[in-house]
């Protein structure tokens, strides 16, 4: 029996890109497609199949552990950009400036879709949903380079809306405007869910 179920609804893709050395520069750099294999997308400095623990996985490892690495994209919703850019105050927030990999635009509440979740291209190449990407300051300096002044503002603005994180789990070619399904685990949420976030 399949574990995953698809979902009535599609989404397309609006935006790819890739951050070459983020060490250099945090801003991504259009792309019409990408390449992506199992360590990511070509060009990504955010690929590999293992990266070093960072805060997200803190309560787990100490920094700097080398670890399965599930951040291989940033995935954005261009419904929830629009709704950060309003609520930064700025009429449009490029999507460059906050390193993203990808924007897709047609499914709700982007940010808060199920861990293990697949993300399929009409071509074959697949997702798996990592979890809720958080804001943080790192894209400050970038988005002030564009807007000064407006920086400080994108990691309130982001809250709940900042996309996921996400792996390779079947290799392949992504483009703009290609179609993408979604795949959400069948199963019910976890009983005990909320005595655990409140513990």
């Amino acid at each position: 029996m399949a574990a995953l179920k698809r979902i009535g609804l599609s989404a397309q893709i609006t935006w790819l890109g890739r951050v070459p050395d983020r060490k250099a520069d945090l801003r991504a750099h259009v792309a019409p497609r990408l390449k992506l294999g199992f360590d990511g997308p070509e060009g990504e400095d955010h690929g590999g199949l293992t990266r070093p623990s960072c805060s997200r996985v803190s309560a787990l490892y100490p920094r700097g552990t080398e670890i399965r690495n599930t951040r291989q994209l940033s995935v954005l919703s261009a419904e929830e950009l629009e709704a950060i850019a309003g609520r930064m105050g700025l009429p449009s927030l490029d999507p460059a400036l906050v390193g993203a990999t990808m924007v897709v635009r047609g499914w709700p509440d982007f940010s808060r879709i199920p861990p293990g979740s697949r993300l399929q291209a009409a071509g074959g190449a697949t997702l798996v949903v990592d979890m809720e990407n958080r804001p943080c300051h790192l894209p400050a300096p970038v988005i002030d380079t564009e807007a000064p002044g407006y920086g400080e503002r994108f990691r309130a603005a982001a809250a709940g809306r900042r996309g996921i994180t996400a792996w390779v789990e079947r290799p392949g070619e992504v483009c703009l405007g290609e179609e993408l399904t979604l795949f959400i685990p069948d199963q019910p949420p976890w009983a005990y869910l909320a005595e655990a976030r409140d513990g």
